[in-house]
């Protein structure tokens, strides 16, 4: 036979127990908590992507802007042509995980038959430091539409590897949960061809 007291008892718990499920003040809490990684990762997904389409523009940018003003120059020397690589080079700023390189070549394209395309100069831009691309003699290729028997052509190529913010490291320590071995970048690059501006052709003098 149940006592009153026992029944009072099982009836405080259920009238506690409905009024726990009822309470709603902790709903909106929990679902910030569990919304918020989310939204996180939305954030950096879309700051990443704007920023990486904004970059690869630049690498674009550089090699047109560098095969411009080569291309304005009656002759050139290897000064002139470091300078205009490190002028290139700064465009990418305010991005600075990684440093872009910047390959210029002067191209002959013979009146042989069939033609050959000679490199006549080159010049490179890798980790801020410039050198000679390619040694000379050598020969090179180029799109059947500018094979074009007696033209000379300024080949201007910029490649970037571009390291997203949230994989980076400035050193080997961890952060962020990964380290520099594991750091993932993206290739970025663009070639552009133009013919000289000012002359038939840009000799470099002591390139």
């Amino acid at each position: 036979m149940m006592r009153a007291g026992a029944h009072l008892g099982i009836a405080g718990i259920r009238k506690k127990t409905a009024g726990f499920w009822s309470n709603r003040r902790g709903v909106a809490a929990v679902e910030f908590a569990l919304i918020v990684p989310i939204l996180l990762v939305l954030y950096f997904m879309t700051m990443e992507a704007s920023q990486a389409i904004e970059t690869s523009k630049k690498v674009s940018r550089i090699g047109s802007m560098v095969a411009d003003l080569v291309t304005q120059q009656p002759t050139i020397v290897k000064a002139d042509l470091d300078a205009i690589m490190q002028i290139g080079t700064s465009t990418i700023q305010p991005y600075n995980r990684s440093t872009p390189s910047i390959t210029i070549t002067a191209i002959q394209v013979t009146t042989d038959t069939p033609p050959r395309v000679n490199v006549v100069w080159s010049r490179k831009m890798v980790n801020g430091v410039a050198s000679i691309a390619t040694s000379l003699p050598a020969t090179t290729t180029v799109p059947t539409t500018l094979r074009v028997a007696g033209t000379f052509l300024i080949r201007v190529q910029s490649n970037l590897s571009y390291a997203p913010i949230i994989t980076w490291t400035t050193d080997t320590q961890q952060k962020l949960g990964l380290t520099q071995s594991l750091t993932t970048t993206i290739g970025m690059g663009e070639t552009y061809y133009l013919r000289p501006r000012r002359s038939l052709t840009i000799p470099c003098s002591d390139c």
